[in-house]
């Protein structure tokens, strides 16, 4: 995993590569955007490029949906309760 340039306070990206580069790469991000007063919006989001994505995509897709969703939900429920 490499981290790649981070903006304070705005988004935090890092990119995973399976066995070397170009062959399964995932840009992962959140990126933080402010709503007003003690609010916040979180996008939160992952590319994948390289070429095995054609053959794997949708089975890739299928297993990390519910990770992403319980990611997201637990992340929810942490900013809402403070």
């Amino acid at each position: 995993m490499k981290l790649l340039p981070v903006t304070a306070e705005r988004e935090l990206r890092w990119l995973g590569q399976w066995v070397m580069p170009k062959v399964l790469d995932g840009d992962h991000r959140f990126v933080l955007t402010a709503l007003g007063a003690r609010r916040m919006r979180l996008e939160h989001e992952e590319r994948f490029g390289g070429g095995l994505v054609p053959l794997v995509a949708s089975r890739l897709m299928r297993s990390m949906q519910a990770g992403f969703e319980a990611l997201n939900q637990a992340l929810k429920a942490r900013a809402e309760s403070s």
